[in-house]
């Protein structure tokens, strides 16, 4: 137990996942290293992977101004994931659950995106339904750590653990085995234990205040319109003005989000305690066993984050500064996939070689969700793009 947490606060002991036990297994027997745990190898192994360097040249939300150059303070793939570590292993070592664990997982929840931020995953889905396809960036995520990234002689991919593997897999969201057969292994019929259940509201919890901040400091939003229609932000930026009357605007808005952020994972780590106690659970098996997942806000706050979220939809993410890059977004990615499908021969030879297993298309869609935003536009400049 460590030394700042307090016996009240933490889950039982047997809910948290054994970092030795069965999901610490390698689909490559490895002997055991002398002073870390194989979570914490996982971490570690992420961490170096060339997929997860990529993030950072890989779009959050954006990058740019229309008319700018990149912005050097705005918020990256690789950025975002870092937030949502820091956060996702706070509040696993507040509920004494497996830290290491969380840390791995939050590490790796995003390294399948492909450019663009979540335009260029739709601009990729759409182009992979015509081929009868679809892109899903768990399941992508799942194919770099098992088989592209490459740094070991013995072994394709990280050869990372069980537990790892299935939290890239489910962390955010249930497969059925009748339309996944191939992840059978994932226990598929049970949930994530909740080392992997806290990520998916880290990740919402991270970039809802990042992209408050990130959408106010491009000017995209007003201070005004957040006050207006975010009322957990305004309620804490009151608190600020009446304690530093005197502030810049600039850090009235940054003390207001690092409490919007503080408040949100303290519900969170409130509400699972709540709920596990509500069920009684003591052990992994239970946890995963519930009728429905445990990691979530209270009634509350998952109603000021839905406000926040639909705001953000509404005059962020779709607002008309937005279009444009959206647009060019789905016209490079959807116009280079079909460049390379047209011309199977601009793709790099390990790629081709992929093809007679993989089919053409879904070859072409993994070699362009490896990309950065910078450069997919150089090779699609090359092909002729506009």
């Amino acid at each position: 137990m460590a030394a700042d947490s307090k016996p009240e606060t933490l889950l039982h002991p047997g809910i948290a996942v054994d970092g030795h036990g069965a999901l610490s297994r390698r689909v490559y027997a490895e002997p055991p290293h002398p002073y870390r745990t194989p979570f914490a190898r996982d971490a570690a192994r992420i961490l170096h992977a060339r997929a997860f360097r990529r993030l950072a040249g890989k779009t959050q939300v954006f990058n740019r101004l229309p008319g700018n150059p990149p912005g050097d303070h705005f918020r990256s793939r690789l950025t975002h994931t870092l937030e949502v570590t820091q956060i996702s292993r706070t509040v696993a070592h507040a509920l004494g659950l497996n830290a290491e664990l969380a840390e791995a997982l939050a590490l790796t929840h995003d390294i399948g995106h492909p450019p663009f931020g979540h335009a260029g995953e739709a601009a990729l889905d759409h182009a992979l339904q015509a081929h009868g396809l679809g892109f899903d960036h768990n399941l992508h995520a799942l194919r770099i750590v098992t088989w592209f990234e490459e740094r070991y002689a013995a072994f394709r991919g990280l050869n990372l653990t069980l537990g790892v593997r299935e939290g890239i897999v489910k962390h955010s969201r249930d497969y059925s085995s009748a339309q996944h057969p191939e992840l059978a292994e994932y226990f598929l019929d049970q949930f994530p234990p909740l080392e992997a259940q806290l990520i998916d509201l880290a990740d919402e919890i991270a970039y809802l205040t990042a992209d408050l901040d990130d959408g106010l400091d491009s000017s995209i939003l007003t201070l005004d319109q957040v006050r207006e229609a975010v009322p957990l932000f305004r309620g804490f930026h009151n608190d600020v003005l009446s304690l530093y009357p005197a502030a810049p605007q600039k850090l009235t808005v940054t003390e207001a989000l690092r409490r919007v952020l503080n408040a949100l994972v303290t519900d969170l780590m409130s509400e699972v305690r709540v709920r596990v106690a509500a069920l009684g659970a003591t052990t992994l098996d239970e946890i995963r066993r519930t009728p429905q997942r445990l990691a979530a806000l209270s009634p509350a706050a998952e109603a000021n984050r839905a406000a926040a979220k639909q705001f953000l939809y509404a005059c962020f993410y779709n607002s008309p500064q937005m279009v444009d890059a959206h647009s060019h977004a789905g016209r490079v990615v959807e116009g280079l996939f079909a460049a390379l499908m047209a011309d199977p021969g601009l793709l790099p030879e390990d790629h081709r070689a992929q093809i007679p297993t993989e089919g053409l298309a879904r070859t072409v869609a993994d070699y362009i969700a490896g990309m950065t935003d910078s450069y997919i536009e150089q090779l699609w400049n090359r092909c002729g793009g506009r």
